[in-house]
C-alpha cells in the first residue's frame, strides 16, 4: 500500500488576511503528516489587483508567499491571465520556486504554450508510482486574444495531454481545474481516466469532496476561507483504491500574535508604494454627489469618451467607492475609488438597438440602484445609478443623443465597460453591440491618463 495526502488553495484572490493561518496550517500539515507522499496545489486566482500590495508589485508579492509555502505546482486563473498585461503574465513566474501547469494557454502569434507554462507535471513517489498532473483554465475565448494570447478549449486539449499521460503509463492523473464545476463535472462523467479534479473559478466549496463517475471532485471555496486536503490509497498494483477530501475552516484555526502585523504591513507597503507615483494635481474635490457640478462620476465619463473617441457614454456610481480631494492625485488614490478589474469598451449600434438598451437600462435603474453586484470585475458593493453622457430620454420614451433625436439607422459608437457586457441586465449589448474591449488598461488606469492629460503635476 501507498498513501498520499494532496493539500490545495485556490481563488485567494490576494485575500492576505487569512495567509498567515493559511502557511501555518499547510507547514505544520507537512511537518506531521504520516502519508507516504506529501503536495501542495494552487488552483489559480491566487492574486487579484484589489489589494494595492498586488497593484504595486504586479503579482510578485503573491509568487513571493507562494514559494514561502513550496507548492509542487499552480496553475493559472483569469485573474492571473486577464488581469495583467501580456508582457507582465510572461515574467509573473520568473521567481517561483514551483511549475506552472497549464495546457491550453498559447502565445497569439507564434502558437506555442505560453513559456512560463508545462503541459503536464509527471511526479514519481518514492514507492515508484507516476502521478500525472493537467491544468487548464477557463477559455474566456473573447478576452485572451485582447492580451496577444490564444486561448484554447477544454475539449481540444484534455484528450490530448491526457492520452499522453497515458502513454508515460501514469498511475494517478490529477487535474489542476480552473474551469468552473459545471466543467469539472461534465468532465468528470466523460473522463474516468482521471483520479481527481481539484476545482476553482466558480468558488463552490465541496467540504468532503463529490465523487460523479467514479472521479473525485474537491473544491476549497475562495479566498482562503478554507484549506483543501485529498488522501489517497495506492495498491501494490499501482491501483487507487480509496480516495477522500475534507477541507478546514480558516477562521477556526488558531491566531499567533503577530498575524495581525504582518496583514497589515502587506497593506501599508502596498499603500506606500503606490502613493510615491504621483498622477495629477486637480483644481477641485471631485464628489460622489451625482448632482454636484464636479461629480466624480462626470469626470468619469470625460474619460471613457475621450479614451474611445465615442458619441456618448454610460457610467454607474457604484464603479466609485470615493471621490477625489482638491490637490494631488496618486495611483493609491485612483486604486482606492476604483480597485475594479474593470476595462473601457467601445460599443457600435445601430440607432434602433441602442433604443432598446435604453430600454433596457430604464426597465432596471431602480432595481439597479441598490443591487449588490458581485462578480464579472466588480470590486464594489452596489451598482448603483446609471448616469449618461450625450444620451437623454424623454416622457414619450424617445431617445436623444447630443440633443438630436435617434436616427434608426444610424451607427453610433458608445464608451461602455465591458462589465456592462458580461451582466445579464443589458442583453441588447452583447446580442447586437459591435463590442470591442480595450485590453489591457484597467478603468482606473484610463482615468488617471486622463487627468494627467488634463491636470498635469
Amino acid at each position: 500500500m501507498e498513501t498520499i495526502k494532496i493539500m490545495h488553495t485556490n481563488d485567494l484572490h490576494s485575500h492576505f488576511e487569512n495567509f498567515p493561518k493559511i502557511k501555518r496550517y499547510i507547514d505544520d500539515n507537512r511537518k506531521k503528516h504520516t502519508e507516504d507522499e506529501f503536495y501542495l496545489f494552487d488552483i489559480g486566482d491566487a492574486m487579484d489587483r484589489a489589494h494595492p500590495l498586488t497593484e504595486a508589485s504586479d503579482g510578485q508579492a503573491n509568487i513571493s508567499w507562494l514559494n514561502s509555502l513550496h507548492y509542487d505546482a499552480a496553475t493559472v486563473g483569469n485573474n492571473e491571465g486577464l488581469g495583467n498585461s501580456h508582457e507582465i503574465l510572461e515574467h509573473l513566474y520568473d521567481n517561483a520556486n514551483f511549475p506552472v501547469v497549464l495546457g491550453n494557454l498559447y502565445e497569439k502569434n507564434s502558437h506555442e504554450l505560453a513559456r512560463f507554462a508545462k503541459p503536464y507535471l509527471i511526479i514519481e513517489t518514492k514507492k515508484h508510482s507516476k502521478i500525472g498532473i493537467l491544468g487548464l483554465t477557463a477559455p474566456f475565448i473573447l478576452t485572451y486574444p485582447l492580451v496577444d494570447w490564444d486561448i484554447h478549449l477544454v475539449q481540444e486539449m484534455l484528450p490530448k495531454w491526457l492520452g499522453e499521460l497515458k502513454n508515460e503509463k501514469c498511475d494517478v492523473i490529477v487535474l489542476l481545474s480552473h474551469l468552473g464545476v459545471s466543467m469539472d463535472r461534465l468532465i468528470a462523467s466523460k473522463y474516468q481516466d482521471i483520479d481527481v479534479i481539484i476545482g476553482s473559478h466558480t468558488h463552490h466549496l465541496f467540504k468532503n469532496g463529490e465523487m460523479d463517475d467514479g472521479v473525485l471532485l474537491a473544491a476549497a471555496g475562495k479566498y482562503g476561507y478554507y484549506v483543501g486536503s485529498i488522501e489517497l490509497t495506492i495498491d501494490d498494483n499501482k491501483k487507487v483504491i480509496s480516495k477522500y477530501a475534507r477541507t478546514q475552516k480558516t477562521s477556526d484555526l488558531p491566531e499567533s500574535p503577530g498575524d495581525k502585523a504582518w496583514i497589515e504591513k502587506q497593506l501599508d507597503t502596498g499603500n506606500a508604494l503606490l502613493s510615491a507615483q504621483k498622477i495629477a494635481r486637480i483644481p477641485n474635490d471631485l464628489t460622489l454627489d451625482l448632482h454636484d457640478e464636479n461629480a466624480v462620476i462626470q469626470t468619469g465619463l470625460d474619460a471613457i469618451i475621450d479614451y474611445t473617441k465615442a458619441d456618448a457614454g454610460i457610467l454607474s456610481s457604484g464603479l466609485f467607492l470615493k471621490g477625489l480631494k482638491a490637490g494631488e492625485v496618486t495611483a493609491k488614490d485612483l486604486h482606492d475609488m476604483l480597485p475594479h478589474a474593470i476595462h473601457a469598451m467601445k460599443t457600435t449600434m445601430r440607432g434602433s438597438d441602442i433604443w432598446w438598451m435604453i430600454m433596457e437600462m430604464e426597465k432596471n435603474r431602480p432595481y439597479l440602484r441598490s443591487h449588490q453586484q458581485k462578480g464579472m470585475g466588480f470590486r464594489g458593493k452596489i451598482f448603483g445609478e446609471l448616469v449618461y453622457r450625450g444620451i437623454t430620454v424623454d416622457e414619450k420614451r424617445n431617445v436623444y443623443i447630443n440633443n438630436e433625436k435617434l436616427q434608426m439607422d444610424k451607427e453610433y459608437t458608445l464608451a461602455l465597460l465591458d462589465h456592462y457586457l458580461f451582466v445579464p441586465y443589458f442583453p441588447a449589448i452583447e446580442i447586437v453591440g459591435n463590442n470591442e474591449i480595450l485590453y489591457p488598461k484597467f478603468l482606473r488606469n484610463v482615468f488617471g491618463d486622463y487627468l494627467k492629460k488634463k491636470y498635469p503635476m
